[in-house]
């Protein structure tokens, strides 16, 4: 009798959870399709109205088009640019937009969390941070390449400079929207500043952290570019500079395509990132879905 009323029992649970399941897969796999229905309407929508068939009414002089920049894409692949390989072109610049994030989010967390904490320091330095954040970021790039030259210092510096800015907003607020409370019972039980900071601080403004990092990564990727627009001698930038100097528009899709999926890549190694560092956090049912 007690087995057959535990089997009446988990036999809806288990029946809930398979349904459950077969709910995420199908809105997985619609995901996916619509994902892949936009795209195909976008560059469908583009090779047709690029195409003699209908009239051409976008023209392809200047706007290119898929075919063209999938061919484009593979010649850089194969044939290469006119300064070096693509792959080399690539590897510049992700360089260049890795090491200005990471000196940029790391500057950016240190400031955001120490003017977080105090008042008096974020009433001395918050303008001076509002003013430089207000400065167009293509006079900032001017200046770091006549001061630093068209190397790569130029690029890194811009590139963290606009990671910087992103990262440093979201880890101020993230300390402010600290508990006070726990704060204050840390203190209580004897801990030290740092111990605060490592403890409480940092793990209740790590959400804010991280979401700024996925913004922050592809304005690394503008700064890098900008200022290989600015001055280079390697780079994507250069490659599109080039492209748009002799009016080849196949040219600048191509670098788009891959500064694309070079954005799409870092994406997915930040969210698996985030999962690993905010496993702690019990899901919401308030949180937007990722995109």
């Amino acid at each position: 009798m007690a087995h057959s009323v535990e089997a009446a029992v988990s036999l809806p649970q288990h029946d809930t959870a398979g349904q459950a399941a077969r709910a995420r897969r199908r809105r997985t796999w619609a995901m996916w399709l619509s994902r892949l229905a936009l795209l195909v309407f976008i560059f469908g929508g583009w090779q047709l109205f690029t195409s003699k068939s209908i009239g051409q009414p976008v023209d392809p002089f200047f706007w290119g088009r898929p075919t063209d920049t999938w061919h484009r894409l593979i010649r850089f692949f194969q044939e290469g640019t006119e300064f070096g390989s693509f792959g080399s072109q690539i590897a510049v610049t992700l360089e260049e937009a890795v090491l200005g994030f990471l000196a940029g989010s790391g500057a950016g967390i240190v400031v955001g969390v120490l003017l977080g904490q105090s008042d008096f320091l974020a009433k001395v330095v918050g303008p001076f941070i509002k003013v430089v954040n207000a400065i167009p970021r293509i006079i900032l790039g001017t200046l770091f390449v006549v001061a630093l030259g068209i190397g790569m210092p130029s690029k890194i510096l811009l590139a963290a400079v606009l990671v910087f800015f992103v990262v440093f907003f979201n880890a101020f607020q993230g300390v402010r929207e600290v508990d006070r409370n726990v704060v204050a019972n840390a203190r209580v039980l004897g801990a030290k500043p740092i111990d605060i900071v490592r403890h409480v601080t940092l793990p209740s403004a790590l959400t804010w952290i991280i979401a700024s990092l996925h913004t922050a990564f592809g304005f690394a990727l503008i700064g890098a570019l900008v200022a290989e627009v600015l001055g280079a001698q390697k780079g994507l930038g250069l490659v599109v500079k080039t492209a748009a100097n002799t009016f080849d528009p196949n040219g600048v899709n191509a670098v788009i395509v891959t500064v694309a999926v070079i954005t799409l890549a870092a994406e997915f190694v930040l969210t698996w990132l985030e999962r690993r560092l905010l496993a702690w956090r019990p899901p919401s049912s308030t949180e937007s879905p990722a995109i």
